[in-house]
């Protein structure tokens, strides 16, 4: 694929279709609430270059830099090598296997190593695994692991601990809302364990001696090394897991693979890891700590950073956009990346269980607004789940997609009467979105949408993340924000989220053509038919509405080095980067 120069011409495209210049209202609407937001963000005029006191801030001690100048590049290293990293929220778990959301995956992805890598341009690379192959029929596949892994307690990483952590990733017992990852990896017997209907230990992987491990496939998938980048198959460790059940997580109890290892953890303040000397690239690796700061704010997260408190923010507010553009340009990193922001419908619910409310409300959403005064960071409107830039996916778009947005919005309303709502019998629901700025933002802008053009009472309601997942997954809503960042660079990671027995189908869809089309999808030597027929489907039963396709958006200090900008998984290993001096 073409990230950056093909998102941007599209983007472009989008911009110029159908824009609601009719939609004068809802344009003074968002330009208003841009100003009150902009004005409770604080200010950081006068203040700090970021970077410049992270070190203080993060209060934690830390041994001076092993080496005074980059081994590569010459430039002149910080005094003590910390990284101090904004992330969004509390992580939900620190079990690999149970991690479901970026602000745990970007942890764990700092603690553990899996087989693959996702290399700084988004390829995949080998990690643990130095070489693989397939059989000619791509359904038994064989990683060859380096020699020289080690855990954290400096025993060796050996093929019997991947066994042991794919199993454990299916098992009912374990509950992760992940498991069907390793299923539609198509690995055999996956479905019938997570049914309950087999053991664990009938799963398709084997050691085949210390440092080989072999995968067998009920389907082929030519993509599998992709897939193994996810966390959801990395390796787990026995020892601390029968020896501290529940509580391996914990500082002290849990045992890690990667270049870090878990220090302390203080609940509601931070996240420390230390290097972990017994990693094989310990002698390469520069940043020594890494803090991990839960800023739920968007905007308290920016002031920590002007203030010079962190290195990297994970997010930037919406309303401080223009201004960052204009003040930090340097700073701000804008880059793309195979996510969607969407709102999820629960189809087992009035109203949304009728499919022309469903019509109606996505229609009627103007994302060229959302992405021109709203977000700002270079999104592109979206109208399907799949976006356009993922690897090898034929793309198109749906007819509504293709219409005016007045057009758009005469169809929502003659759905909406359809469906029996009127005047006097106004369409009224609650939104549910996770504690952010961004968030609020969007949903305050699309709900007075709905209240312009359909009329709908629109209650919005905010949750903290934790009690925000625990919600959804629950059922426990009727219309919730939903993000989804792919797995690997392939289609079938947006199509697999709505599949019957996927665990991140929170709205409750289900159609077995559908499931059939993501079954067959992984068999064949071209899925692109069944991907197309798929999201065909999704267009006409709408269970979710698709707002746009994200971007990466952070700030990152003129310090931090490494930043993988150009990544479009987004996923960013803390090992990768160094801390030049002022």
């Amino acid at each position: 694929m073409t990230p950056i120069t093909q998102q941007r011409t599209t983007f472009m495209r989008h911009r110029q279709a159908g824009s609601g210049v009719r939609h004068t209202r809802c344009v003074r609407a968002a330009l208003l609430l841009l100003v009150l937001l902009a004005l409770a963000a604080c200010s950081d005029e006068g203040q700090q270059k970021a970077g410049d006191e992270a070190l203080a801030a993060a209060d934690i001690r830390a041994p001076e830099a092993r080496i005074r100048e980059h081994p590569e590049t010459g430039e002149k290293l910080a005094r003590k090598q910390v990284l101090v990293r904004g992330n969004a929220s509390e992580p939900a778990s620190l079990d690999p296997h149970l991690v479901q959301d970026t602000v745990g995956g970007a942890i764990v992805v700092d603690l553990f190593e899996g087989l693959t890598r996702s290399g700084p341009s988004g390829d995949t690379e080998p990690a643990l695994a130095k070489s693989w192959s397939s059989s000619d029929n791509n359904l038994t596949w064989t990683f060859q692991l380096r020699e020289d892994g080690r855990w954290s307690d400096g025993t060796a990483v050996t093929a019997h601990d991947f066994v042991y952590g794919w199993r454990r990733a299916v098992d009912p017992e374990v509950g992760s809302n992940y498991a069907y990852y390793i299923e539609s990896a198509g690995v055999a017997n996956a479905g019938k364990i997570i049914a309950g209907e087999k053991a664990p230990e009938t799963l398709g992987v084997r050691a085949l001696d210390d440092f080989t491990f072999e995968v067998s496939l009920a389907e082929p998938i030519t993509y599998l090394p992709d897939m193994t980048v996810h966390y959801t198959m990395f390796p787990a460790p026995r020892q601390a897991i029968d020896a501290h059940g529940a509580d391996w997580t914990k500082p002290g109890n849990m045992v890690s693979n990667g270049a870090y290892q878990l220090d302390t953890w203080h609940l509601g303040e931070k996240l420390v890891a230390a290097r972990n000397p017994h990693y094989r690239e310990d002698d390469s690796t520069l940043i020594d700590r890494v803090v991990y700061l839960p800023i739920e704010s968007a905007s308290a997260e920016l002031q920590r950073y002007a203030s010079g408190e962190l290195h990297m923010t994970s997010t930037v507010p919406v309303s401080q956009m223009a201004r960052l553009k204009k003040e930090r340009p340097d700073e701000l990193v804008m880059a793309p990346s195979i996510a969607t922001y969407m709102y999820t419908f629960n189809v087992n619910r009035p109203p949304f269980d009728d499919v022309r409310v469903r019509r109606a409300l996505t229609y009627a959403i103007d994302r060229n607004i959302i992405v021109s005064y709203i977000t700002r960071g270079e999104q592109m409107p979206a109208f399907s789940l799949t976006p356009a830039y993922v690897s090898g996916f034929d793309f198109r778009q749906p007819d509504y997609g293709t219409w005016s947005q007045p057009e758009r919005d005469e169809a929502a309303r003659l759905e909406l009467r359809k469906a029996g709502y009127t005047e006097d019998n106004p369409l009224e629901f609650e939104l549910l979105y996770n504690t952010d700025e961004s968030h609020k933002a969007l949903a305050i802008v699309i709900s007075q949408m709905w209240k312009e053009k359909l009329g709908a009472k629109v209650t919005i309601r905010n949750l903290e993340w934790k009690t925000f997942l625990s919600e959804k997954q629950a059922g426990n809503f009727g219309m919730a924000r939903h993000g989804w960042k792919g797995d690997y660079n392939e289609a079938s990671t947006f199509l697999t989220l709505l599949t019957s027995d996927s665990g991140n189908n929170d709205g409750g869809w289900s159609n077995p053509e559908y499931d059939q089309l993501l079954l067959d999808a992984r068999s064949s030597e071209d899925p692109n038919p069944y991907y197309v027929r798929a999201e065909e489907i999704l267009w006409q039963e709408f269970p979710v509405a698709p707002v746009y396709f994200n971007t990466t958006v952070a700030l990152v200090s003129p310090t931090l080095k490494g930043y993988p900008e150009n990544n479009p998984r987004n996923i960013i290993y803390s090992k990768d980067m160094y801390i030049t001096a002022d």
